[in-house]
């Protein structure tokens, strides 16, 4: 069991930045995935930033160049960087881990980008 714990969202100007936290209960050292999602209202749930041992990271489209997925395996945390944010990414944003086996997941962090 591994429990995930969010945080470094909150309000910002477009084109500000935000890093986002996501502190694990234990070593995410044998972890050989994480990333993270994202839920805008009315919308479904959409894929961020995904980091794997074997194939690097993987982005989404529409954050690809302004959003940078890091881990750090000391500190036990996954990091999303956030550069040039846009109203359209206003959400809440999850962090997961996956072992393998099962995925683990954090209670979301909300994101507001608004003037």
């Amino acid at each position: 069991q591994v429990q995930l714990a969010e945080s470094g969202g909150g309000l910002v100007q477009p084109g500000g930045s935000l890093r986002l936290s996501c502190a694990a209960s234990r070593s995410i050292f044998s972890f050989n995935a994480m990333g993270w999602y994202r839920q805008a209202p009315g919308k479904e749930r959409e894929l961020v930033a995904h980091l794997t041992d074997l194939r690097g990271t993987t982005y989404a489209a529409s954050v690809k160049g302004r959003f940078t997925i890091a881990r750090d395996n000391v500190k036990n945390t996954v990091f999303l960087q956030m550069n040039s944010l846009k109203p359209e990414d206003t959400a809440v944003y999850y962090c997961y881990v996956y072992n393998g086996d099962r995925d683990y997941w954090g209670q979301g962090t909300q994101v507001t980008v608004s003037s």
